[in-house]
């Protein structure tokens, strides 16, 4: 297997499997990470989900000799990586640990959150083999860091420091080599905490009203409001504070 999954309470972890391809996405890492992807979006008793890698390099990007061979590296619904355009409801924490780069970093853009050590890079290179951030990289960069700083990287294809990427809000925090899994479970288990459809709706108007008008951002956040009330957990919050316990969610 070239992607692997697993459960952990309520937390799942994506790992890029391909070390000896510097994590490259091909034909099957496309195809099992959005197969992976599905059964994550199906199983109600996981609620957040982490995407590392294994090896020196997070990912170097597309694999060229998956594309010469004439095997799509995209799928239908997910797109590069077959996630970069996978329609997710939960939270993903991407936990990088080396050189993010090219298709790599749109994987990373793709992700809710970021986890990275002192070891990860950042950049899209494209342009340097006369080619352009095709799967996201060119508008969901600059949705992420400054504006001008996204046209220098796009432009330029030169990369950045993991130190750099936290300073401009790319990187949610840092870590040592080798702990941005452990890093990455933490961050999860202070979501888990917390009602599961509330985190998902809480995601959307997030997401939705990013770059809209103030009245645009009352009207999505009253529409997501709308579906938490309706939720058995939307008693069990204000129960459980009175009853001075933990809540417990059902995610329903």
């Amino acid at each position: 297997m070239v992607v692997t999954y697993e459960k952990h309470g309520n937390v799942g972890l994506f790992t890029l499997n391909r070390p000896e391809a510097r994590n490259a996405v091909s034909h099957e890492v496309s195809s099992e990470l959005e197969a992976h992807l599905d059964n994550f979006e199906s199983d109600d008793d996981v609620w957040v989900g982490i995407l590392a890698a294994n090896g020196p390099v997070f990912s170097a990007g597309a694999d060229l000799k998956s594309v010469s061979s004439g095997k799509r590296i995209e799928t239908e619904k997910g797109g590069f990586a077959g996630l970069v355009r996978y329609p997710r409801t939960k939270p993903l924490i991407a936990a990088v640990d080396g050189p993010a780069l090219a298709g790599g970093l749109e994987i990373v853009l793709s992700c809710d959150l970021v986890i990275a050590s002192s070891s990860a890079t950042f950049g899209i290179p494209e342009v340097k083999r006369s080619l352009i951030a095709g799967a996201g990289g060119l508008f969901r960069l600059p949705a992420s860091i400054a504006r001008n700083v996204a046209m220098e990287l796009a432009l330029t294809g030169d990369t950045i420091s993991a130190e750099r990427a936290f300073q401009l809000g790319l990187v949610n925090e840092l870590c040592e080599p080798g702990a941005v899994v452990a890093t990455a479970t933490a961050l999860a288990k202070r979501i888990v905490v917390n009602a599961p459809i509330a985190v998902r709706e809480s995601r959307k108007v997030v997401l939705e009203s990013q770059g809209r008008s103030d009245e645009d951002g009352w009207g999505i956040t009253k529409e997501h409001f709308r579906v938490v009330v309706k939720t058995e957990d939307f008693n069990e919050g204000p129960l459980a504070f009175v009853e001075k316990r933990d809540p417990v969610w059902k995610g329903r």
